[in-house]
C-alpha cells in the first residue's frame, strides 16, 4: 500500500475495524483524515472512527468522533446511529433517545436494514454490542 494514499488507509481502517481489530482501524483512519481531510467519503469515515471507538468501548471518542460527522453531514443518516448506542451506553439517555429518534426519522429503511439485520460486514458480537447501546438509548425493539 502506498504510504500516501489516503483511500487506502480509509478503506483499510474501516476493514479492521469490522473485522474484530479496530484499535488498528482507528489508527488507519487517522492517517487517512490527516492525508486527505477533504475527501467526499470524509462523512462515511468519520463515522467508521465513531464505530472504532465504541467497539473498543471508548465511548467518549465515539460521541465525538459522531457529533463531528453529524455536524459536517446532517442528513447522513447512519452516524446518528451510532451516537445514539454510544450515549447510551455513557447513560446520557435525553441526548440518546434524540439521536436514536432522529436516526429513524432521517432514513427509517436504512435503520431498518442495518439494526433489525445483521449486515454482514458486522460480526455477531459487533452487533449485539450495537443493540445493547441502542436499548440503553430507548430502542424498544
Amino acid at each position: 500500500m502506498s504510504p500516501n494514499l489516503a483511500a487506502a488507509h480509509g478503506q483499510s481502517g474501516a476493514t479492521l475495524i469490522f473485522s474484530g481489530r479496530p484499535t488498528e482501524g482507528v489508527a488507519a483512519l487517522h492517517t487517512y483524515m490527516r492525508l486527505d481531510p477533504r475527501d467526499p467519503n470524509w462523512a462515511i469515515r468519520m463515522q467508521q472512527m465513531a464505530i472504532g471507538h465504541y467497539f473498543r468501548h471508548e465511548y467518549e471518542a465515539a460521541i465525538e468522533a459522531a457529533k463531528r460527522a453529524v455536524w459536517a453531514y446532517p442528513q447522513f443518516p447512519n452516524t446518528y446511529r451510532w451516537l445514539a448506542a454510544a450515549l447510551g451506553q455513557v447513560g446520557q439517555i435525553e441526548e440518546a433517545k434524540r439521536a436514536l429518534r432522529k436516526a429513524i426519522a432521517v432514513a427509517p429503511a436504512s435503520f431498518d436494514m442495518y439494526v433489525r439485520c445483521r449486515v454482514p460486514w458486522h460480526r455477531p458480537e459487533d452487533r449485539a454490542h450495537m443493540l445493547d447501546g441502542l436499548r440503553k438509548a430507548g430502542w424498544p425493539e
